[in-house]
Order: structure tokens, then C-alpha cells, then sequence
């Protein structure tokens, strides 16, 4: 197939649209390469893809991060099945051209803004990049005839809910603008499939990690700050808790969803007992042989106290189930960082 993945730098993009390059399809890419966090992380990601699709060395060369310090990003570039452009899904008139250049078979919706807390001082980004650039994307499908779309979204949406959280839960009290905005997403999405017959499989991440993730998120964070000696910042008590995902399992079950169902809202999560904050420091501590200097800060009111995925949904109708147990993930994970850790010394977090 030709497939559009947007976001396709990012974490979870960037190794799903790896995964689409090794089954053999024609993956096009776009991402507006944003500084929310360290932008040479972004050209990582880019790096290995252009490589696992046959770049030249010139192409390679611009996407080295380590000789890269500022970060800056080539506009386009192509090898093999994979194309990248960099552009906005906030931009509709470069979405629909896109549409009108390519004859998409799906779309993978991965672009987004993501974070909890960043969400509560920037509303307004996250509300046009998930919500309206969601918006662009369906309108460029329904104008060029692309029936099918993955739109990623999240496990945000359950905070106050019974455990473990089943897709049928009323998700109706988003406790930050940052799920709101996904929750706004999935009904945009819903309008678009009874309106216009769109086929769209919403996949709910669950406390995504692994090698090249977000430096806003715990496991990076914790792994950096032990590495370095740094304090460890923990909010609240180290007892909330997690239903880690490994990011390969992640991309897996996104490229699953790609199956028509009409419309269906698909957890992908672990299917563990959730870890706590104290137990993943814990494993990091051991893996790197250091004791984390902890300093401790309330709770934030926008964080979720437990997640924990019902997958039995994904089992039944992706025949997907998470694969990498997080012991094993975390090792994977630590390993990374001590490959990359000359050019992530200084990365921002």
C-alpha cells in the first residue's frame, strides 16, 4: 500500500512507519519538526529511517544529531519506499495537496502534541494540532477518495474510571486539555465515518516507552538524570502507577488496526498489573548501577494515579497482544542511552 504517516518523526511514528518500510510498503511521511523538545532526537529518528530505506550518505549526513547541535532538518527527502516532507497538518492547503499528489490507500494519523502538563500552559496548540489538523487530514481523505485511517489517541481519557479501563467506559470528563483535545478527535472522526463512510480505527496508547522516546517522559527522564547523577524529580509518593507498553509493540498494534472494522476505539496496552513510579526506578537503579538522588514534588492534579488496559478488544478483532515484557523493555531502553550518551549529554529535559 501507499500510506501517509503523519508526525512520522516522533516516537511512535517513527517506528511504526519503520515496521510499514520492512513489510514493503510506500510510506510518505510529514512532520513540522517542532521544538516542543530537542529537535536532534527528531533527526535520530529520521536518520534510522532514511537508513533502513537506502539513503545516500549526503542524506545521512544531514540527519546526524551528533554533529548536528542546532538541530536543523532538511526540508524533503526521499530513498527508497519512504518519502518525507516537512510541513504542518495545521496547514490545509499543504494537507490537500499532499491528497491531490499522492493516492494514499490509509492514513496513519500519528501527529500530535502530547504531554499533560504542557497542555495546561499551551490549550491552544493542542487543540489545533490534534484537533483541527485532525480536522485537515479527514477533509484531504474525504476530497481524494482515502477510506481508511489509524488515529492515535490515548489512555488520558479514562482518568477517574474503574479499572481495568474497557473501550465502552463513558470517557466524558478529559482532566486536561491534552485529552480533551484526542477526546474532541475521536468524535470529529466518528461525524467523519457515519457522515461520509470513512473507516477509522482509534488505538488508545497506554504509557508508550522505549529506546528514542519523548525526554518529557519518566523512562527517559529517570534513565538521564541516574546516568548523569542529576536529582531525579518524582511527583507525588512513587506509588502511582503505569500499564507500560514497549514502543515495537506499540507500532505492531497501529498497523494492525489498519484492517477495516468501521469504526471501532481499540486499546493497546501492556495487559499487565501496572508498575509503579518506585519499582521502574528501581530496575533503572540496577541496570545502570547507581542510586538515584530523589527529590520529591507534589502531585500534579492533571496526572492519572493508575492506568491499566482491558486488551482484550485488540486480541479479538487485531489478534494483537504486547510482546516485550517491560523488564525486558527497560534493559532495552537503558542500553540505548548508553549508545547515544555522547550526543544526549546535553539534551534538554
Amino acid at each position: 500500500m501507499k500510506l501517509l504517516v503523519t508526525g512520522m518523526a516522533g516516537f511512535i511514528a517513527s517506528r511504526t512507519a519503520a515496521m510499514l518500510l520492512e513489510q514493503g510498503h510506500d510510506v510518505v511521511g510529514v512532520d513540522n519538526v517542532n521544538d516542543y523538545y530537542d529537535v536532534r532526537l527528531k533527526l535520530w529518528r529520521l536518520r534510522e529511517l532514511a537508513r533502513l530505506a537506502g539513503a545516500d550518505a549526503a542524506t545521512l549526513a544531514r540527519l546526524d544529531p551528533a554533529a548536528n547541535s542546532v538541530g536543523a532538518c532538511p526540508d524533503s527527502f526521499c530513498a527508497g519506499g519512504l518519502s518525507f516532507v516537512r510541513g504542518d497538518i495545521e496547514n490545509k492547503p499543504f494537507v490537500l495537496d499532499l491528497f491531490a499528489r499522492h493516492g494514499f490507500d490509509a492514513v496513519l494519523n500519528l501527529a500530535a502534541r502530547a504531554g499533560v502538563r504542557y497542555s495546561m500552559e499551551h490549550p491552544d496548540v493542542y487543540m489545533t494540532t490534534n484537533l483541527l489538523g485532525t480536522l485537515h487530514v479527514l477533509d484531504g481523505m474525504r476530497a481524494h477518495g482515502c477510506k481508511k485511517m489509524v488515529l492515535a489517541s490515548t489512555s488520558s481519557l479514562y482518568a477517574g474510571q474503574p479499572m481495568p479501563f474497557r473501550e465502552d467506559l463513558p470517557v466524558n470528563t478529559p482532566i486536561s486539555p491534552y485529552a480533551a483535545s484526542k477526546k474532541a478527535a475521536e468524535a470529529l472522526a466518528y461525524s467523519y465515518h457515519h457522515l461520509y463512510g470513512l473507516d477509522v480505527s482509534v488505538v488508545r496508547y497506554f504509557t508508550v516507552y522505549g529506546p528514542a522516546g519523548r525526554p518529557d517522559m519518566s523512562i527517559f527522564r529517570f534513565t538521564q538524570w541516574i546516568a548523569q547523577g542529576r536529582p531525579l524529580e518524582l511527583f507525588g509518593d512513587g506509588e502511582q502507577s503505569r500499564d507500560f507498553t514497549y514502543v515495537d509493540d506499540i507500532a505492531r498494534g497501529t498497523i494492525a488496526a489498519l484492517r477495516p472494522l468501521g469504526f471501532e476505539t481499540i486499546n493497546l496496552g501492556g495487559g499487565n498489573r501496572p508498575l509503579t513510579m518506585n519499582a521502574v526506578i528501581e530496575f533503572i537503579e540496577k541496570a545502570l548501577g547507581k542510586k538515584a538522588a530523589i527529590e520529591r514534588r507534589p502531585f500534579h492534579k492533571a496526572d492519572v494515579r493508575e492506568t491499566y488496559a482491558d486488551i482484550g478488544k485488540a486480541r479479538r478483532l487485531l489478534d494483537w497482544a504486547p510482546a516485550v515484557a517491560p523488564h525486558d523493555g527497560f534493559a532495552l531502553t537503558v542500553d540505548w542511552h548508553r549508545e547515544q550518551a555522547d550526543w544526549l549529554r546535553d539534551i534538554r529535559l
